[in-house]
Formats: structure tokens, C-alpha cells, sequence
């Protein structure tokens, strides 16, 4: 059974930084590409950020030069760093495996980002 727990949400002003973390088990990590998604309510989940099995990332134009996707295969667990955060940025995050530009094949529960003008 394939889990992703997602932590690191919060509160925080505009300009300012956090780092979500997913940690994941049920499958082989190293094989697959995992991604970062967020939704606003009355709004389409998009996707923010992906990398692949072999650390090729892939961004959404909005957040380009600003958050930064790793992964650490020795921990199963894959991070989103967003920095210069933006109202806009506010939104549940959640992190996915799959390839980018492609149906995720499961979803972790979400973490709330909040950024404060």
C-alpha cells in the first residue's frame, strides 16, 4: 500500500520560506518520478513542481527561480523548497507520484500553505 505524508505547511509572511517535506513507503522510490501539486478551493489541482527518477526537475512558469524540488532516495522522501513566497503561492500542496505532465498514480493527504501580504 503506497503512502505519502506530507509536513512543513504553515503560516508565513509574504518574501518569506518553508520547505515541505513527503515521506513515502509502499513502493520503490528510486524508480519514480514523484511531483509537487497545489490547489486553491473552487480551483483545478495544477502541478508545481516535478522530478524525475534520475533528479530531472521540471517547474510551473509561476514558481520558476523560486522553490527548488529535491529528492533523497536514501530517505524515501522528496522536498519542496519555496522561497520569495507570494499570496498567490497560499493553497494545499500536495505531493504525487507520477511523471510531470501526466496523471499522478496517488496522491499524499495535502499540507495548507499560507502567505500572508
Amino acid at each position: 500500500q503506497v503512502q505519502l505524508v506530507e509536513s512543513g505547511g504553515g503560516l508565513v509572511q509574504a518574501g518569506g520560506s518553508l520547505r515541505l517535506s513527503c515521506a513515502s513507503s509502499g513502493l520503490i522510490f528510486r524508480l519514480n518520478a514523484m511531483g509537487w501539486h497545489r490547489q486553491v478551493p473552487g480551483k483545478q489541482r495544477e502541478p508545481v513542481a516535478g522530478i524525475s527518477s534520475n533528479g530531472n526537475t521540471n517547474y510551473a512558469d509561476s514558481v520558476k527561480g523560486r522553490f527548488t524540488i529535491s529528492r533523497d532516495n536514501a530517505k524515501n522522501t522528496v522536498y519542496l523548497q519555496m522561497n520569495s513566497l507570494r499570496p498567490e503561492d497560499t493553497a494545499v500542496y500536495y505531493c504525487a507520484v507520477g511523471d510531470w505532465g501526466t496523471r499522478a498514480a496517488y496522491w499524499g493527504q495535502g499540507t495548507q500553505v499560507t502567505v500572508s501580504s
